[in-house]
């Protein structure tokens, strides 16, 4: 199957404690090449502290966005500063802790969270044109701190975390809970979210489950 379809996909790193979620990510990109369509690759070409994924704790290193990205697209990234948010039909997000520290600095600030300039840019252009986004994980809160000062209130989930959720409240978004294996549609601005990882001890299966419903609404929503 294919069609003539285009979804950027937006992603913060390789690595969940100090950037994208690998297995959301792969399994993002699976349901995008299932549905048939054209995916594109963006990340910020900014820095990240490394973390040890071992002992999860810095190691004393530093790395760059961009370039952990091309681990996982197999080099085929491109820079996010040089795209407009309405340059493709829809808009993937995976999670993983870089979502809240490399795309924005909720995973520090919380409510006083910042996003990434041209991050929150391309989300802001996505949105105005009326485009689909799907994001998984934590990377919803990023969605929240975008559009916390100006923009639509978003219906959003991050699972059942109480506290994260609270958080994204604080930033003027709606949250829902919802299982691993589902998703929450916020038909009215065409964002569709899905808890993923949020649920660490969650089964790959349940993972890929919620991911794919995502992937899939954003598809069937992009024109």
């Amino acid at each position: 199957m294919s069609n003539d379809k285009t979804i950027g996909v937006i992603l913060s790193g390789a690595g969940y404690l100090d950037g994208a979620e690998i297995q959301e990510a792969v399994c993002a990109l699976l349901a995008l090449s299932d549905a048939g369509v054209t995916t594109r690759f963006f990340a910020p070409n900014v820095s990240l502290v490394e973390i040890d994924h071992q002992k999860g704790e810095p190691s004393g290193g530093e790395r760059n966005v961009l370039t952990e990205v091309a681990r996982i697209t197999r080099g085929n990234v491109e820079d996010i500063a040089a795209i407009s948010g309405a340059d493709v039909d829809g808009w993937v997000i995976p999670g993983g802790f870089g979502a809240a520290k490399n795309l924005c600095d909720f995973a520090e600030k919380g409510a006083d969270a910042t996003a990434n300039k041209d991050v929150s840019r391309v989300v802001r252009e996505a949105l105005a044109a009326n485009l689909p986004i799907g994001a998984c994980c934590i990377a919803p809160a990023l969605l929240a701190v975008i559009t916390k000062k100006s923009g639509p209130k978003l219906t959003l989930t991050i699972g059942n975390d109480e506290g994260t959720a609270k958080a994204i409240a604080s930033l003027g978004a709606s949250h829902q809970d919802c299982p691993v294996d589902d998703v929450v549609v916020d038909a009215q601005h065409k964002v569709v979210t899905a808890p993923a990882y949020m649920y660490g001890d969650a089964p790959l299966s349940g993972v890929n489950a919620g991911i794919k419903k995502m992937v899939d609404q954003v598809v069937a929503w992009a024109e």
